[in-house]
């Protein structure tokens, strides 16, 4: 194979993996509400259904990192496949027993997995190509992260969620045997569609195994060599940014269904079709996005989608009914590019550090497991409309991290000149 098929090659396996991960951590605001009922809780405890997966992020990014210093990216994405696997099939006994310790338990080790695939993966097909065109090309990546996120409410919402919720006079009025009978039945639903994407991901796994992909050379430069990680003033920033900007996306996605059913009167079926939906738009931005970035910095773009989404954010809070839902949707659009955008502009330059500063930013996804839980409590004391004042907060510090950028930019274009 020549060096430039196995190039593509790469890049198109690699691809898929930001599929599989973003269908994983997409079911999350379905688990939520699903677990919710199954397992009787506040919306406190369901929000650590969140924080057991982006936890892992935290914990695991930079074990990751020095792993795949060892062993290279194909290593890391190898160990990631296994364990996301294993995190799926134990959502059978998990449903089983209706431990909420042992979802989160499982949600936990598929977590860990996703880690290893996307500190290898996100760095990975930002340096295998043109440098001028990283940021493109991840935002491309990326983009099917987003297919995932379209058709993972919508396929979970069918598979997974009973459309069945009962009040407190309904459960007043049955006897221990119903309920528990009730309960164990909305447990269940989430066995087959976990065991399906254990097998999935085996057979992946087993594929990359087979198949060669090139490691690539991080080539050392005078500007980063002797510097220490934690100096790069621009990577620590998007960590920061990231950190912030996961826990704003996993705040509007994962009250999501909620905030419909509270606002607008949504019922949770109907509200995970406007998720998928607005999840769509997710994946049209990255799209979108990806072609714009041939005539807009990224830098500014990113600017530009920070202050719509903070105004966006504002309407939801303050607009009644189905406005509301309508303006949180809107905020699935112009998340689209941050992710890739903050990642891509946090590492550009660091070389041989670009597999350390990577785990950096990966680790600060635990933004993820923090948000939530405040947001959660937000919407325990007030209500849900307000608790998303949260994420709206988020954005101005993403907002921060690109004016500085755009800063940078302009230096350089006035040093070539």
């Amino acid at each position: 194979m020549s060096k430039t098929n196995g190039k593509r090659l790469a890049i198109i396996l690699v691809t898929s993996l930001f599929f599989l991960w973003g269908f994983a951590l997409n079911l999350n605001p379905i688990l939520i509400p699903h677990l919710k009922k199954a397992c009787q809780l506040s919306d406190t405890q369901s929000a650590f259904i969140d924080s057991a997966s982006y936890i892992a992020y935290f914990l695991m990014a930079i074990p990751a990192g020095q792993f795949m210093k060892r062993f290279g990216y194909k290593g890391g994405i190898i160990v990631g496949l296994l364990l996301f696997a294993f995190g799926a099939f134990l959502f059978y006994p998990a449903s089983t027993t209706r431990m909420y310790g042992f979802f989160l338990t499982a949600l936990f080790i598929i977590a860990c997995g996703l880690t290893f695939l996307e500190t290898a993966a996100n760095p990975y097909i930002t340096v295998i190509g043109d440098p001028d065109q990283a940021t493109q090309r991840i935002n491309f990546a990326q983009s099917f992260n987003g297919l995932a996120a379209t058709l993972a409410p919508l396929i979970g919402g069918n598979f997974i969620l009973s459309g069945k919720t009962l009040s407190a006079e309904q459960e007043a009025v049955m006897s221990p045997q119903q309920l528990n009978d009730y309960l164990q039945h909305e447990a269940s639903s989430v066995q087959l569609p976990f065991i399906i994407i254990g097998v999935v991901v085996l057979l992946v796994a087993i594929l990359l195994i087979r198949t060669p992909l090139p490691e690539i050379e991080e080539e050392e430069t005078t500007e980063t060599s002797h510097k220490s990680i934690f100096k790069e003033k621009n990577l620590m920033l998007g960590v920061l940014a990231q950190f912030f900007y996961v826990g704003a996306q996993v705040c509007v996605s994962s009250f999501f269904i909620r905030f419909s059913h509270q606002v607008a009167g949504i019922e949770e079926k109907s509200a995970a079709f406007f998720l998928s939906a607005a999840l769509l738009g997710f994946m049209a931005g990255r799209f979108i996005g990806t072609f714009l970035m041939k005539y807009i910095a990224p830098s500014r773009l990113l600017a530009v989608y920070s202050v719509i989404n903070f105004l966006l954010l504002i309407l939801a809070v303050m607009l009644d009914g189905k406005f509301s839902v309508y303006a949180l949707m809107g905020v699935e659009f112009f998340m689209s590019i941050m992710f890739p955008t903050i990642f891509s502009l946090a590492i550009r330059g660091l070389g041989p550090k670009t597999k350390e500063g990577s785990s950096l930013v990966i680790m600060s996804i635990v933004g993820g497991a923090i948000f939530p839980v405040i947001m959660g409590r937000v919407s325990d004391a007030t209500n849900i409309q307000t608790a998303y004042l949260v994420p709206a907060c988020c954005f101005l510090v993403i907002l921060y991290f690109a004016m500085k950028n755009i800063t940078v930019t302009k230096l350089k274009l006035a040093v070539s000149h």
